[in-house]
């Protein structure tokens, strides 16, 4: 599962291919949409919870409160059904779902991180990315992209600074488990992050500095 972009997204992989998934778009109801998703998808492969031997959850970078949901949901389960938790970058499963749409690299992926700023790094093909994941102006990383095609939903967005925008433009979870299954299958345990989020900035929602103190009279 991936809810790090606006795409609620829910795959279930059985090691060799993706038996179901759901993806549904909408920035702002993360929290109400992703467990109606499982349910869904659980249901479409006529399975239920508890056949789940492994989670895979999208790390991000994201926005803060789409983020955690899928992350605290992804822990929640592992912890109920005693099963392992693997976190992956946001941006690699984009990259990945490039790849399997035939992009070659090099290449970039670039999500909508608001403040008219983008999450991205770069690629040398769909499995192997080259610069740490970061949250920039467009306009800032432009020159170093140029020539360079951009998978995601930011290229869109920012059409002046990425001139080559590629598909797909939104998060799929099906590619993400494809990814992780690809990693497990190969022994790779150093391909996966901890299940904890990658802000990579201070969340939008913070403590005001001046607050007025109320004391006993």
């Amino acid at each position: 599962m991936d809810t790090a972009t606006p795409a609620v997204t829910v795959a279930l992989h059985d090691g060799e291919t993706v038996v179901a998934q759901s993806s549904q778009v909408d920035a702002r109801r993360h929290g109400e949409l992703l467990l109606p998703a499982v349910d869904r998808v659980l249901n479409e492969a006529g399975l239920k919870l508890d056949a789940v031997t492994g989670l895979v959850v999208g790390v991000g970078p994201g926005p803060y409160t789409g983020l955690r949901v899928g992350l605290v949901t992804a822990a929640a389960f592992a912890s109920a059904l005693g099963v392992p938790v693997h976190g992956l970058c946001t941006l690699d499963g984009l990259a990945y779902a490039a790849g399997a749409e035939g992009l070659e690299g090099p290449f970039a992926v670039a999500t909508d991180a608001r403040r008219k700023e983008v999450y991205w790094a770069r690629y040398a093909d769909a499995r192997t990315r080259v610069t740490e994941p970061s949250v920039d102006r467009p306009a800032d990383i432009a020159e170093r992209l140029a020539g360079l095609p951009v998978v995601g939903a930011g290229a869109r967005l920012y059409p002046e600074a990425f001139q080559d925008a590629r598909e797909p433009e939104h998060q799929s979870a099906a590619a993400l488990a494809a990814l992780a299954a690809e990693r497990l299958a190969a022994g790779d345990e150093d391909g996966f992050l901890e299940p904890l989020p990658m802000y990579l900035r201070r969340p939008d929602a913070q403590v005001p500095k001046n607050y007025k103190v109320v004391t006993p009279q």
